[in-house]
C-alpha cells in the first residue's frame, strides 16, 4: 500500500516560525543543566534538606512526565498554538516564582508549575513542526534544527549556568526562561499557524487521571530505585502504576475519542521508530549523566570547563542532526539509524577503555554524532506516520517514551554504575574514617571527594584515587553494556525499518496500516 505524500513546500515564514520554536527547546536542555549546577547554593541559601533539594530536582521531570500525554492531546483538541502560547505564559510566570522563591517548598511548587507548564512545550513544538512542513523532507531538516538546539542545550548549561552563578545568585539561572517566553508570546500569534483536529471530541477526566496515576509513580520508582534501591516506597508506585496503566489502556480501547489513540502503535513504522528511539535514549542517557559528573567528579573540571568538554558532542550532534535528512533523500532512513547505531557503539567502547578527560570527550561526541540520525529520522518517521489530527498525541506519546526511556536507563544502568563503584571501592575505605563518612564514600564519589579532604594527605590522596579509579571502572563497564546492547537493537531496527524509502516515503510492500484506518 502506498501513502499519499503532500508535495507542499513550506515558505519562509514557516522556517521563520522554526525559529521560533526552537527557542523553548533549547530553553528546556538548558534549564536542566544549569539546575544541577545552582543545587549546592539552592541548599545553602534556602537551607534546604537533602531530600528537598532532590524534589526540587524531581519534581519539575515527575510533573513534565505525568503531563505529556494529556498535554498532546488537549492540543490536537484546543489548537497547538494556543497551548503553546498558554504553556509559555505559565512557564514564564512560573519561572520568575522559582527565581524569587524563599523557601524550599515555594521552590518545588515552582518547579512542579513549571513541569507541567514545560509539558505543553515539547509535544506543541513537534505537532507545529508537522504542520507547518507537510513535505518529508523539508520536515525532516526540520525536527534536525529542533534536535539540535536541544543537544546545544546540554553543553550551553553548565557554561551558561557557571557563568550566572559565578556573578549573580541563584535565581538568575530560572530567570533566563522569560525573555524567551516573552519572545515567542510576541512572534508566535504572527509566524506559527493555528491547527486543531476537525473531529476532536472532549478530553475525558477519567483517562487523564489514569494518565497522571501511572507515568507520575512510574518516573518517580524509576528515579527513587536508581538512587537508594528496591525499598517499599518505589516498589508501592511501580506496584500503582502498573495497576493504573493497564486500566488506562483497557479504558482508552473503549473510548469513541480516547486521551491516547493506541492504534498509532500498529503503524510499523511508528512503534518501529519509536522503540529505536526510547532504547537509544535509555542506554545512552545514563552514559551520558556519567560522563558529566566524570568531568566534575574524577577530572575535577570546574563546570565550565565540563561544559567545554560537552561542546564537541554538541557540534557533532548538530552536525549529524542536519546532514541526517540530507542522506535520507537518497538513502533508506534504516540504513542511516543503523550506520548512526554503529558509530554510537564505537564511541561507547572509546569511552569504555577511556581514561582521561579528552578521550572521554572524543567518545561522547562519537556517540552524539550517531545518535543524530537516530533521533532526528526517528522523530520525522514518528511524526510523519501518524494521521495529522494525530500529530499532537504521537509527538506526546514520542516524548514521554523518552522521558521514561531516560529515567529506566539510569534505574537500571545507574545502578550497574553504581554497584561496580562500591565493589572496587570498599577496601580503600579508611578505618579511621566515621561510620557516616565511610557509609557515604562507599555510596558515592562525590561523597567521597569531601571525605578525602578531611584525611591527613596521603590518606585522602589513596581514598580520592581509589575513588576515582572506582567511579570510572563503573563508567566503562555501564558503556560496555549499553555497546551490546545497541549492537544487539541495531539488526531489529535494520530489519523493522528497511520498507521505508528514502525521504519517508512507504513502498508497495509496507505493512503498516493506512492513515486513515488511525483516524477516529
Amino acid at each position: 500500500m502506498t501513502t499519499t505524500i503532500s508535495s507542499q513546500r513550506a515558505t519562509g515564514r514557516e522556517w521563520a516560525g522554526l525559529a521560533v520554536l526552537a527557542l523553548p527547546t533549547l530553553l528546556l536542555s538548558v534549564d536542566i543543566f544549569v539546575l544541577l549546577l545552582a543545587l549546592p547554593k539552592i541548599g545553602q541559601q534556602l537551607r534546604a534538606s537533602s531530600t528537598q533539594q532532590l524534589w526540587i530536582s524531581d519534581s519539575y521531570g515527575f510533573l513534565l512526565a505525568g503531563f505529556l500525554v494529556t498535554m498532546g492531546t488537549l492540543g490536537d483538541r484546543i489548537g497547538r498554538r494556543r497551548l503553546l502560547l498558554i504553556g509559555a505564559a505559565g512557564f514564564g510566570a512560573a519561572s520568575v516564582l522559582a527565581a524569587y522563591a524563599t523557601s524550599p517548598a515555594m521552590l518545588i511548587g515552582a518547579r512542579a508549575l513549571l513541569g507541567i507548564a514545560g509539558a505543553t512545550l515539547s509535544p506543541s513544538t513537534l505537532a507545529l513542526i508537522s504542520a507547518m512542513f507537510a513535505s518529508p523532507r523539508q520536515r525532516t531538516v526540520a525536527i534536525g534544527v529542533w534536535m539540535a538546539c536541544f543537544m546545544s542545550g546540554a553543553a550551553l548549561g553548565p557554561l551558561v549556568g557557571g557563568l550566572l552563578l559565578a556573578h549573580f545568585w541563584w535565581g538568575s539561572v530560572f530567570l533566563l526562561a522569560v525573555p524567551v517566553m516573552v519572545l515567542l508570546l510576541m512572534v508566535g500569534p504572527v509566524l506559527l499557524p493555528e491547527y486543531r483536529s476537525p473531529d476532536a471530541g472532549r478530553l475525558d477526566p477519567v483517562s487523564v487521571t489514569l494518565s497522571l496515576t501511572a507515568v507520575i509513580p512510574l518516573a518517580y520508582g524509576l528515579t527513587t530505585v536508581a538512587r537508594y534501591g528496591w525499598r517499599p516506597l518505589p516498589v508501592a508506585a511501580l506496584a500503582v502504576s502498573a495497576a493504573a496503566g493497564a486500566v488506562f489502556v483497557q479504558r482508552q480501547r473503549g473510548l469513541a475519542e480516547p486521551l491516547l489513540d493506541l492504534r498509532l502503535l500498529a503503524n510499523r513504522t511508528f512503534a518501529a521508530a519509536m522503540g529505536a528511539m526510547t532504547l537509544n535514549t535509555m542506554l545512552t542517557g545514563a552514559v551520558m549523566l556519567l560522563v558529566t559528573q566524570y568531568f566534575q567528579l574524577v577530572d575535577q573540571l570546574s563546570p565550565v570547563r565540563a561544559g567545554l568538554c560537552m561542546l564537541p558532542a554538541a557540534v557533532s550532534m548538530t552536525a549529524s542532526s542536519l546532514s541526517a535528512p540530507r542522506l535520507a533523500r537518497f538513502t533508506r532512513p534504516a540504513y542511516l539509524i543503523t550506520a548512526g547505531l554503529m558509530i554510537a557503539i564505537t564511541g561507547l567502547l572509546v569511552i569504555a577503555a577511556a581514561q582521561g578527560a579528552a578521550l572521554v570527550a572524543a567518545g561522547w561526541a562519537m556517540v552524539t554524532f550517531g545518535s543524530g540520525p537516530v533521533v532526528a529520522l526517528s522523530v520525522s518517521l514518528i511524526l510523519g506516520a501518524a494521521p495529522r489530527a494525530r500529530a499532537g498525541a504521537a509527538a506526546a506519546l514520542n516524548e514521554t517514551s523518552s522521558q521514561l526511556g531516560f529515567a529506566l536507563g539510569i534505574a537500571i544502568l545507574g545502578s550497574v554504575g553504581a554497584a561496580v563503584y562500591r565493589s572496587h571501592i570498599a577496601s580503600a575505605v579508611p578505618a579511621a574514617l566515621p561510620s557516616a563518612s565511610a557509609a557515604g564514600v562507599r555510596d558515592t564519589v562525590a561523597a567521597a571527594v569531601t571525605a578525602a579532604r578531611d584525611l591527613p594527605h596521603p590518606a585522602g590522596v589513596a581514598l580520592l584515587e581509589s575513588a576515582h579509579g572506582a567511579y570510572t571502572a563503573g563508567l566503562h563497564g555501564v558503556a560496555v553494556i549499553s555497546a551490546v546492547a545497541l549492537a544487539v537493537i541495531a539488526p531489529g531496527v535494520l530489519m523493522l525499518l528497511r520498507h521505508v524509502a528514502p525521504d519517508g516515503q512507504a513502498t508497495p510492500d509496507d505493512t503498516e496500516l493506512p492513515a486513515e484506518s488511525l483516524m477516529l
